[in-house]
This record gives C-alpha cells, sequence and structure tokens, in this order.
C-alpha cells in the first residue's frame, strides 16, 4: 500500500509523529489529495485528525474515541478531567471530513461529491460502536428510579443504632452481603450470588412479613449515595433522603466511604488500616509527571489490570519490544488495529512512557483549582478501555466487570505476550525459568527429576512463624468479645511473618496426592520437593494470602512479611540426580479410558454449584470431569489442588488416544511431517505474490493460521529467506527423514540468584473478589505509587503488606 507523508498529533499531544496504517485507512482519490479516514474506536480530534467532529471546546484529551449518549444525543468524551454527563453543556452531532494538508472540510454526509469508497468508509466510522458501547451498553442509558416510597418513608422509633461495624445477620450468623431494613432497622442477608457474595435471603423474608419496603445495603454507603432495593418495586432504587433515613438510625453518610466496586467489606473498620497503610493516606504525597509517570484512569474493578500493566512497563524489556519498535508495529498493524495484540499493547506503552499525557497542570488551571478549592492538581491519567476489551475478550473472568486476582491477570498477559511474538523476540522471556522437581517414593525411596516452565514464585504464609502469637491471641479474644457486645472493634493487629521462615516453606518437601509409584506400579506416598533448574532475569514473587475457609469462602491472611531489598536464593538452584540416588524406572501408569458417556454426562448442577462460588464456568466442569461426576465436594477439592494452573480456566479437553504421534511430533518440535503447512493455504499465500519459503515460514511460525500467517509475514520485513534450509526441510518432511533434530527447550536467560526488589503490587480488602489493588515502583532511585491515575512520589512504601513483588537480577 502506497504511503504519502501527513504529520499528524498525537491525541492530546504536541509533538507529531506519521500515523500509521494501524491508527488509520488510507484511501488513494483521483483528481483529490490523499484522504485518511480514522478507524472505528480512534479518538478523533478537529484539527488534528482527518475525520473530525465539531464539539463543545475542552481542554485536553486523551485514550480512544468513546461516544457516549445522554438524553437521546450524542456526544464525544474529549476530556479528561471535566464532568461531560453533568448538565452544564448541550450537544449536537455533527460530522466533517477533512483532507490534508490543506485542511480542507466537508460536511457530512454528502454523497455528491465524495467518491462512493469514501462514503462507504465514513459511513462505517459513524455507525461503528467504540469499546467504550460495546463493554457498558447500559451505563449511559438506564438511570435508577426514585422510590415511590422514599418521600413518605415511616421509620419506626425503636432506638435501634446500627455500629459501624460487627454486623450480622439478625435471623442467622452470616456476616456478609446484609442489609439495612430503613423501617425498622432490622439487618438481615440477601440472596446467594454467583460471585460468593450473599446469604440466606431473610431480608426478603422480612419484608414478606412485616411489608416494610426499602433497604439499604452495609458496605455500600458514601457521602455520594448507596445500594437501596425497593421489595415492593422489586428493583434497585434511589431514595433522595437517604441521609435523613440513615441518621435515624445513627449513620453518618459524611462519615462513610466505600470499596472502588461498591462492595465494601462488612469489616471495614477492620481493614481500614490495611487500605491506609497501603495508599499512604495521611501523609502528604507529591504528584508526579512527565515519561513514564502516566496513571491509568479506572473503569470499574480495573484496578488489577492497572498495576500489572504499571509494572510491565517498567522493565526495560517491555520498554523496547514495544514502544521502541512502535514505527514498525503501527506501520505493520493488521486491518483491524483494535484486533491487534501487539498494536494495543504498543499504544499503551506510548501512553504510559511518552509523557504527552503527564504533565504539570499550568498556571492558569492551578488558579482555577484553588478558586474550586480544589488544592490538589488533579492528575487525569489514560483510559486502557481498548486494551482491556482486547485482553479481556473470550475470557469469562477478565471480560466482566468483577474484581480480579492480578496474579491471575499476569499469567494471562504472559500468554498473550508468548502467543503474539514480535519475530523472534518475546519480551516474557525474563520472567521464563525451569522448576526441577524431585518426587519421591516413600517405600522405595526411589526418585524421579522432572522439569516444568514457570512464571512466578508462588511464597507460603508461615503463620505459624508469626513472632507475636501472643498479640494475635489476646486480639481475637477482644474482638470476638466486641461483636458479641455489639461494642467498637479493637485495633487491628497484623501477623509478623519473616520472610526467611516463608522462603523455608517454600523449599520443605510436600506430599503428592495420587503419587503411583513405577517401582511398586501401584499407588504410594510420595513427597515432592521444588528448586529453580534455572534463574529468570526478573523473578515475581507471589505471597500465598488467600485461601478458603471451612465455609468454602476465600479469605485472606492479613500478614506483615518483612520481604527484603536484596534477595539470594542461590541456596534454592537445583542440584539434580545425586550420587546414591536411584532413579524410578521410566514406567507410566496403566491408561484408563472414560466412557463416552462420562463426557458427555457432566453433572450440571455440580458444576452450578461450583460456579456460584465464583470459579471460573471452565474450571467447574473440568473438575467435574475428572472426579468421575463424585458431587461438588470432591470436584471443590479437585479445584483448589490445580486452581493455580496456567490452563485452570481454559476449556476442557477430552484427552486424546494417539500418544505416539503427538509424542513424535514433540520429539521434532515444528521442524517434522506433522508440521507441514496444507499446500492450499501455501498456495493462496504464494497467489498473493509472496515466496513460497515467505509462506511456509510464515504458517509454521503461526500454526497454518491463514490470517496470522499473512499477518506475520507483514510483520517481519526484514526477514531474510534461507532458501537452503527450506528445501532441506521440505525433502526431510516429504521423504519422512529427519536428521540431526533436536528438541528444543524453552528459552531461558539463566544467571545469578541475587536480586533487587525494584516493583510490588498490593492489594486491600478480604478476597481477590473484592478490594483494591495499588502499585509502587521504585524509579530514578526513589519509589513511587501508582493509585489508578493517580501518581505521587512514595513517602513509606509498604513493602511488608504487598501481593506480587518483582525482583531484578543483579549483575555478578
Amino acid at each position: 500500500m502506497q504511503r504519502r507523508g501527513a504529520l499528524f498529533g498525537m491525541p492530546g499531544g504536541s509533538g507529531g509523529r506519521k500515523m500509521a496504517a494501524g491508527d488509520i485507512g488510507e484511501l488513494l482519490v483521483p483528481h483529490m489529495p490523499t484522504i485518511r479516514v480514522p478507524r472505528s474506536g480512534d479518538r478523533v480530534y478537529k484539527n488534528e485528525c482527518a475525520f473530525s467532529y465539531d464539539s463543545p471546546k475542552v481542554r485536553g484529551a486523551s485514550g480512544g474515541a468513546l461516544p457516549k449518549r445522554r438524553n437521546s444525543k450524542i456526544f464525544l468524551d474529549l476530556d479528561t478531567d471535566d464532568d461531560l454527563n453533568s448538565d452544564d453543556y448541550e450537544y449536537e452531532d455533527e460530522a466533517k471530513l477533512v483532507i490534508f494538508p490543506d485542511h480542507y472540510e466537508i460536511a457530512l454526509p454528502n454523497i455528491e461529491e465524495l467518491p462512493a469508497l469514501v462514503t462507504i468508509a465514513c459511513d462505517a466510522v459513524l455507525s461503528s460502536k467504540s469499546p467504550y458501547r460495546k463493554q457498558d451498553p447500559d451505563t449511559w442509558e438506564n438511570e435508577l428510579p426514585v422510590s415511590k416510597y422514599a418521600n413518605n418513608l415511616t421509620q419506626l422509633d425503636n432506638g435501634v443504632r446500627i455500629p459501624p461495624s460487627g454486623w450480622k445477620c439478625a435471623r442467622c450468623d452470616l456476616r456478609e452481603n446484609l442489609w439495612l431494613n430503613l423501617t425498622d432497622g432490622s439487618v438481615l442477608c440477601g440472596k446467594w450470588f454467583f460471585d460468593s457474595s450473599g446469604g440466606n435471603g431473610h431480608a426478603l423474608e422480612h419484608y414478606r412479613d412485616m411489608g416494610y419496603p426499602l433497604a439499604v445495603k452495609l458496605g455500600t454507603i458514601t457521602p455520594d449515595g448507596a445500594d437501596v432495593y425497593s421489595f415492593q418495586e422489586e428493583e434497585p432504587v434511589l431514595d433522595p433522603h437517604l441521609a435523613k433515613h440513615l441518621a435515624h438510625f445513627g449513620i453518618d453518610m459524611l462519615h462513610m466511604h466505600g470499596t472502588e466496586n461498591g462492595l465494601q467489606d462488612n469489616d471495614i473498620k477492620l481493614r481500614v488500616s490495611e487500605w491506609e497503610v497501603i495508599q499512604e493516606s495521611g501523609t502528604k504525597l507529591k504528584p508526579m509527571y512527565g515519561p513514564g509517570y502516566t496513571g491509568l484512569k479506572n473503569l470499574g474493578n480495573s484496578c488489577y489490570l492497572s498495576s500489572v500493566m504499571q509494572a510491565i512497563f517498567s522493565i526495560p524489556e517491555f520498554q523496547r519490544a514495544y514502544v521502541g519498535n512502535l514505527p514498525r508495529i503501527f506501520d505493520y498493524s493488521p486491518l483491524d488495529p483494535t484486533q491487534d495484540f501487539n498494536t494495543q499493547m504498543t499504544k499503551l506503552g506510548h501512553g504510559l512512557l511518552s509523557g504527552q499525557y503527564s504533565k504539570p497542570p499550568v498556571k492558569s488551571e492551578l488558579i482555577e483549582q484553588v478558586m474550586k478549592e480544589e488544592h490538589k492538581p488533579q492528575q487525569n491519567g489514560i483510559s486502557p478501555r481498548m486494551f482491556k476489551a482486547f485482553v479481556s475478550k473470550s475470557h469469562p473472568e477478565f471480560s466482566s466487570n468483577r474484581q480480579q486476582d492480578a496474579q491471575e491477570f499476569f499469567l494471562h498477559l504472559v500468554n498473550l505476550v508468548e502467543r503474539n511474538r514480535i519475530g523472534s523476540e518475546n519480551p516474557s522471556d525474563v520472567f521464563r525459568f525451569l522448576v526441577e522437581e524431585r518426587i519421591q517414593c516413600c517405600q522405595t525411596r526411589k526418585v524421579r527429576y522432572t522439569e516444568r516452565v514457570d512464571y512466578l514464585m508462588q511464597l507460603p504464609v508461615a503463620m505459624e512463624a508469626a513472632t507475636n502469637k501472643d498479640e494475635l491471641i489476646a486480639y481475637e479474644l477482644t474482638r470476638r468479645e466486641a461483636e458479641a457486645n455489639r461494642r467498637p472493634l479493637p485495633e487491628l493487629v497484623r501477623a509478623k511473618i519473616p520472610f526467611s521462615a516463608c522462603l523455608q516453606a517454600f523449599s520443605e518437601p510436600e506430599n503428592v496426592d495420587d503419587f503411583w509409584s513405577s517401582a511398586l506400579q501401584a499407588k504410594s506416598a510420595g513427597v515432592k520437593t521444588s528448586r529453580f533448574a534455572s534463574f529468570p532475569e526478573y523473578l515475581v514473587v507471589q505471597i500465598k494470602k488467600f485461601t478458603f475457609g471451612l465455609d468454602w469462602v476465600p479469605k485472606k491472611f492479613d500478614v506483615s512479611i518483612d520481604m527484603p531489598d536484596l534477595l539470594d536464593i542461590n541456596h534454592l538452584r537445583a542440584r539434580g540426580l545425586q550420587p546414591g540416588e536411584e532413579e524410578l524406572p521410566d514406567i507410566s501408569p496403566p491408561i484408563v479410558i472414560p466412557d463416552d458417556s462420562k463426557a458427555s454426562d457432566i453433572d450440571e448442577s455440580s458444576v452450578m454449584q461450583l460456579a456460584e462460588m465464583g470459579f471460573p464456568l471452565e474450571a467447574c466442569r473440568k473438575a467435574v470431569y475428572f472426579t468421575g461426576n463424585m458431587g461438588a465436594e470432591v470436584a471443590f477439592n479437585w479445584i483448589i489442588v490445580h486452581m493455580e494452573e496456567p490452563d485452570f480456566a481454559e476449556p476442557l479437553t477430552m484427552p486424546g488416544y494417539g500418544g505416539a504421534a503427538s509424542a513424535g511430533a514433540s520429539v521434532f518440535g515444528a521442524s517434522g511431517l506433522d508440521n507441514q503447512p496444507p499446500e492450499e493455504i501455501v498456495a493462496i499465500i504464494t497467489s498473493m505474490g509472496f515466496q513460497r519459503n515467505q509462506a511456509i515460514q510464515a504458517l509454521r511460525a503461526t500454526n497454518n493460521n491463514l490470517e496470522r500467517a499473512l499477518d506475520w509475514i507483514f510483520s517481519h520485513p526484514e526477514f531474510e529467506e534461507d532458501s537452503d534450509f527450506v528445501i532441506e526441510m521440505e525433502n526431510n518432511a516429504n521423504a519422512n527423514i529427519i536428521s540431526e533434530a533436536k528438541p528444543e527447550g524453552p528459552r531461558v536467560k539463566d544467571g545469578s540468584g541475587t536480586y533487587e526488589l525494584f516493583a510490588f503490587i498490593s492489594h486491600m480488602g478480604t478476597s481477590t473478589m473484592s478490594g483494591h489493588y495499588i502499585c509502587h515502583i521504585k524509579k530514578e532511585g526513589r519509589w513511587v505509587i501508582y493509585n489508578d491515575h493517580k501518581v505521587c512520589a512514595s513517602e513509606r512504601p509498604p513493602k511488608d503488606l504487598g501481593y506480587m513483588y518483582f525482583y531484578r537480577r543483579i549483575p555478578s
């Protein structure tokens, strides 16, 4: 495709760069200058982009074009700090086509003057939906109605006062999903929901018995409102007199606060210390501006994504792979850049690292903030909406608006990087390492050594090693007494765990369930120890703070661990088979071929029971299948054992029986007959003008996927075919002969096991399904806190309360 050189400013920035095919579509029209038409999802600005809308003058710009609806009118989200949902503006929709470089404007529609192709392209842009509208179709039209019972609500003068914490259902022992009836002050539980929050429906029963219509959810009360439900109207409603109704029971709305997703932990008083310490509340934090100091807007429970991406793009290898290759990636992006991982990663990385969206406010804006009594400089950040829409598509959890586990998203992102590598460059290599697993049969004392790939080190929490056990016991007794007597809870006492104890727990042997001993050819007791067969360049350490209680509800260890700034794990280096050790015979356990009926007749009731606890649906199906439909409890135990595996939430794949063929393919890697691209696909690519060698290489690199192979060819313009190699490989494949083929193992960057801490992600809340994540990163010798769109110099980085830690290797 011919490219001509018009310069465009990046959205919201003053600098210019040549817009690439990944950002816009280019049409060459006879007798007219080159017309560039932006694609769906691109942010558009008058005087900055070829296709523009006239809109009210507002300050700043960032993110993607986000058409919104309000009162049946269209407006564009062109600002980063002004509230365009307010009633201060009236908006009218007007579209124009702008021809560069003469800046000639043509009002649309204009069928008479424009060529048919240009008209079609303009119509496509106007009618397309951005990720904002695709993800949130209900958030910009539906507004909660005002309850008809709010104005004349009867409230009983029964002396009930609601304490700030320690709530419990009046009819059962549940302490979650509690609702306060605004008539008599009863605190009762709601229904059981799929996200593991819920109850026994006592709030609804109380309405049926008494007829009191309105209730408010405890834990959602903030100065801005709360979740109010009308049993009579059977829907969420607004209560314009909520502050007065709550004050009747001793609740002051102005002193309440909730979590980012509106689902506050019912023991928020217990957790307030954690929230304050991690967010460094009470300290005057200085905002940071410039390259690398750009925040990310919270899209509603997207803080897990923001924290991980801030840490990822603080690593030079990721900066070089994406932002460093920005011109090439944009120039060779596919026809629809919104569906290309590398384009979206590069776009996000540029936004975070360029500094164009992190500029200190000018003097006039500071004066305006002072006049509005906004003494803190406002930081806008960029919106990762399009990036989130792409990386979360087809994933049942990340595509939702619920809170997620940052560790699970990190592994999901690594998987995407692996699948969309840019040529031979793969930045995720810096995380990859090999784990040596030594399994010993307890009866015969024989051993087996195996290796597996991993991307993070999971450290157990050694609660038994707490150094303040006496304080913990005294606190627990005082807390229970306060809850029983409905008194204010005591100040939280957090368990203090030595890091050395966690490291020791990691290296200790663990029992192997259902171990099959090849020496005995029967099930036996076995123990497993894990060591590092290689050390990664960047070591990610996860503290396993989350577990399950006896009631199957996820819980979190609220602990303080003295994480070191300098970490030495060289003593965990694997040593392989030792003198005097005898290996277990290389005999596979007997194959049990599953009944076809077993696969097709999965107990859906057990699947739904597990899904209601918040586990991914596909994981629940696998758990029920692999435990032989023996019930939800047995399947739950399978989930606990396998939930940390990378493919935990992948769709259920029935076991195959062609072992020999797959074994041969694994031995020869991508070089054998099994990976020979189909001739019909090779013919399609060569018919487009590409060389046969290129077509074969591209298809092998993309698992014979035609569309991805074409993208691969365009993204490798510097590719020089080794014709002798390709011809030799074809001859070998046709003759089914492969000489000197060696299995290609995973690429690792082994080295010293000495590391330095440079970033950590912290979680606030009682489980991964609620709460908030923030990130601390050490840059230019000082710690910086990234709390969604706010980026400030850290005064007291809470390194002892982190959830994920990022270490870089110290050169030896």
